[in-house]
């Protein structure tokens, strides 16, 4: 995703962006969780993947990165991620 023009991202149904940040922020709970955090929202999983950053990008791909144990028990979802990017020319990403 980070090779793409940002418009691309914003392709598909849903856009290719919207369906990672889902995927982040659903496994996002179990990592609060499980690092002792309480009282889990949503605004603070975007908090934590420090959105107001001007590279949402690399903000998710930093999140998919440090959520991976969680990420494994939403593997449907993950998959359906690259098959959206691979239908949109972007091939498979690399670890």
């Amino acid at each position: 995703m980070a090779g793409q023009p940002f418009e691309r991202l914003l392709d598909g149904d849903p856009p290719l962006l919207a369906a990672v940040e889902a995927i982040v922020v659903a496994a996002h709970p179990d990592w609060y969780a499980a690092a002792g955090g309480r009282d889990w929202s949503e605004p603070k999983a975007y908090h934590w993947l420090h959105y107001e950053d001007p590279d949402p990008v690399d903000r998710l791909a930093d999140g998919v990165r440090r959520l991976l144990p969680e990420l494994k028990s939403r593997e449907a979802d993950v998959d359906a991620a690259i098959s959206l990017a691979g239908r949109l020319g972007m091939g498979q990403p690399t670890p």
